[in-house]
């Protein structure tokens, strides 16, 4: 059989939210593309309109279909019935490639591939932690628990694939070096995409585009508009974009600081058509790898805010200007009202455009992913071989 030949890879992730999700669909619609099949097992009991959406526009790339199944996201009995679930699901795509992303998505992925492989069934067996396990604070029990499970793992893995280097960095520190290949690439997106969004006539001066969740810091957010106010002295707009689990929390938050009427709360939706609604986006995570949306802003010509977490920094420069401490509010709104009132900020602080295309773009990104699943299922093919000589 040819090394060439098309491969069956299934993505395994918990949440179709966010980053991850995106992450996959872009690998999907490349991978497809080039004639492979490509299926996603992820969970069936998180996401709403925007997600079905989504699903609707990938389905088309999903030889192998969208298998959904509940998987909470806390550890308990109920993960149990997913792995099971799971592993019937699984075992009928006959995969080549089981990808995992996030924490539960990569336990799913190895502990099931390696259940294939007892069976005398190849399957390379990839994980990608997308930060997940590794915002828990080193010290935390609960921190202590998760990283020896994630040690545990690895005897079950073929290859570590990190999205940046910070999340490199950090798994080396709180877990470990793994014993196995680890890769290093970074997040990319869609040559269409790099393309400059218009801001509207009517746009407001600040956008939060993410999950309304305190990981993200929408709360950081609204308190940093509030003080930029008082720091410029005279009203901003500014809009929130998105959904989460703390929704409503921060809409009773705008509306008890008496900034009802200049920030606006919109549901989800595709980030270039929130881009146009703002003249600055403001990322200010307490923890991230490397946010879709810090590309996705640059890619569309629109100057960024952020915290100096995760891989961020690797894209902005560890000096620039655009980067705050996370967790401060003041120090965000001290940059916010920089950026309103100095016309050269935004040339001072956004990275170089063609630089930055060479090394964010998606082609880039699918195509060193596909190159190492050639090369792990090759080397499968090989011990495949052995296994039946001997």
């Amino acid at each position: 059989m040819s090394s060439e030949r098309p491969l069956r890879i299934l993505h395994c992730f918990r949440s179709p939210v966010g980053g991850i999700f995106r992450h996959v669909r872009d690998l999907a619609e490349a991978h497809a593309n080039a004639g492979h099949q490509v299926g996603i097992l992820c969970d069936s009991i998180t996401g709403g309109a925007y997600e079905d959406k989504l699903f609707d526009e990938v389905r088309p790339y999903l030889a192998l279909g969208v298998t959904r199944v509940p998987i909470h996201r806390g550890i308990g009995a109920s993960d149990i019935a997913a792995l099971w679930q799971s592993y019937k699901e699984i075992r009928s795509l006959q995969p080549d490639v089981l990808h995992g992303h996030g924490a539960k998505g990569g336990a799913l992925a190895r502990i099931i591939g390696s259940a294939l492989r007892v069976n005398k069934y190849r399957v390379a067996r990839l994980y990608s932690p997308h930060g997940g396990s590794l915002h828990y604070p080193r010290r935390s029990l609960s921190g202590a628990f998760i990283f020896r499970l994630e040690r545990l793992q690895e005897h079950l893995t073929d290859a570590l694939v990190f999205v940046c280097d910070f999340e490199r960095r950090a798994y080396f520190a709180k877990i470990g070096r793994p014993p196995g290949r680890s890769e290093l690439i970074y997040n990319g997106i869609d040559d269409s995409e790099f393309a400059r969004v218009e801001t509207e006539a009517e746009a407001a001066d600040f956008l939060y585009i993410g999950m309304m969740r305190d990981l993200k810091g929408p709360d950081l957010f609204v308190e940093g508009f509030a003080a930029t106010e008082k720091i410029i002295g005279r009203p901003l707009r500014a809009v929130m974009v998105g959904d989460g689990p703390q929704q409503r929390q921060y809409e009773e938050m705008i509306l008890g600081m008496g900034l009802g009427d200049r920030i606006t709360m919109r549901p989800a939706m595709k980030a270039r058509d929130a881009f146009a609604l703002a003249r600055f986006v403001v990322i200010p995570s307490r923890a991230e790898a490397m946010p879709y949306i810090l590309l996705e802003a640059l890619a569309a010509g629109k100057p960024v805010i952020a915290t100096r977490v995760g891989g961020i920094p690797e894209v902005l420069g560890a000096d620039s200007e655009a980067l705050v401490e996370p967790g401060d509010a003041a120090a965000l709104a001290r940059s916010m009202a920089t950026a309103v009132v100095d016309g050269g900020w935004t040339a001072r602080t956004m990275p170089d455009a063609e630089r930055f295309r060479s090394r964010f773009a998606a082609s880039v990104m699918t195509s060193h992913v596909m190159q190492l699943y050639r090369e792990l299922t090759a080397e499968s093919l090989v011990l495949d071989g052995r296994l039946r000589t001997t």
